[in-house]
């Protein structure tokens, strides 16, 4: 039996149902194996008063501090933040606020491993703490954690320990292995450890039919990603201009929201552009099939959740030369790599609508990746380091 207590500052709580969605999905997948014992702790971020009292953090009072999250053990303890400044701070408050938790849990739950899911600060965090505790720890990279802490002054050194300490590392792309091993990790370290992804949820629809339901007429793009600079739906939008009777939908929240609410508006686009905020699971799938193109010309990544999502449902997709995209974009069907620039993006858009790939070739783009394969090469890659 593999005891795992997994560490993941992203992991949804009622307060924020989507939040790590992904990091939920391959946790729920590894813990319902016969063989895995698994319990999770979830730190939350909050500031000294009486900053907590904002509304970004008032909803997090009401989160329980343990509970049973769709039939695993979730602990929420808090950890001290100081927004804008306090990123060197992270790692060691995130260990501060485990580490009587962890004493209080192993007394009835013995874990063998700490399985980190995201470089920063939990990977850090994870280095103290498996000190403390005598077992090997494992980090997962999945591209900000590595493109954005990984450079940050103050940050960037506690990155790379935690990469040189750790008993083995994943990353989601080779990519982004390589980018890893660019910051002096070592590369035997490194597995690369796509994704997984629910295909009885994303799969091909009947396009037609689900526009007409939804009062749509034209071609489809869809943006699925924070609302963030890192993202680019500013540059989506200004493709638009060039893409005729096509509507756009932004899908996420984020910083940018006003930028881009006025950047629609000086483009009168108004009428083509909507912007629903964060959506629950069902409905993103649900867009991303009815959809002719997903587009997300990101700055960076490591291998987007939402690039296989929408190929998955048979949407092909148009991205930047950021993190793995080469490793989808392999063939004509799955879309096509474009400069970040609208005028390119435009071009590929239009290339795509005026001659619409399959969708089951779409779909095929990714036969590779599963759940059920994820959690095999987590399982796999976790038992060999408590066996060492």
């Amino acid at each position: 039996m593999l005891r795992v207590l997994t560490l993941a500052t992203l992991f949804p709580d009622a307060s924020r149902p989507t939040f790590g969605s992904f990091v939920e999905r391959q946790t729920l997948t590894l813990a319902a194996r016969d063989n895995v014992e698994l319990q999770v702790v979830a730190p939350i971020g909050v500031p000294p008063w009486p900053l907590r009292s904002h509304a970004r953090y008032r909803p997090f009072a009401a989160v329980p501090e343990r509970e049973e999250w769709k039939g695993v053990i979730v602990h929420r303890p808090r950890f001290t933040v100081i927004p804008e400044i306090g990123g060197p701070l992270a790692p060691g408050a995130v260990a501060r606020s485990v580490g009587p938790l962890l004493r209080a849990i192993r007394e009835s739950f013995a874990f063998d491993v700490i399985d980190a899911e995201f470089f920063y600060p939990d990977g850090p965090a994870a280095m103290r703490l498996a000190k403390d505790f005598a077992v090997p720890f494992s980090v997962k990279a999945r591209g900000a954690d590595i493109h954005y802490w990984g450079s940050k002054p103050g940050c960037a050194g506690q990155v790379l320990d935690a990469g040189r300490e750790a008993g083995g590392l994943l990353a989601v792309s080779a990519a982004l292995k390589a980018d890893m091993v660019g910051l002096g990790m070592a590369a035997d370290k490194i597995a690369v450890h796509y994704t997984g992804i629910d295909k009885e949820l994303f799969r091909p629809v009947d396009r037609a039919a689900e526009k007409a339901r939804l009062g749509i007429t034209g071609p489809l793009i869809v943006t699925v990603g924070a609302l963030i600079p890192r993202k680019g739906q500013r540059l989506v939008i200004d493709a638009l201009r060039d893409i005729s009777d096509a509507t756009l939908w932004c899908i996420g929240e984020g910083s940018d929201r006003r930028m881009l609410e006025e950047r629609i508006s000086a483009s009168g686009l108004g009428d083509r552009v909507r912007m629903p905020g964060n959506l629950p699971h069902a409905e993103v799938a649900a867009l991303l099939a009815t959809a002719d193109v997903m587009a997300l010309p990101s700055t960076s990544e490591g291998l987007a959740n939402a690039w296989v999502e929408a190929l998955a449902c048979g949407t092909p997709i148009v991205i930047s030369e950021a993190g793995g995209a080469a490793e989808l974009i392999d063939r004509p069907e799955a879309g096509e790599i474009v400069a970040r620039e609208p005028a390119a993006i435009a071009v590929a858009i239009r290339r795509i609508l005026a001659d619409p790939p399959d969708q089951d070739a779409v779909r095929a783009t990714v036969d590779r990746f599963s759940w059920e394969r994820n959690s095999d090469a987590l399982f796999a890659h976790l038992s060999a380091l408590v066996e060492r």
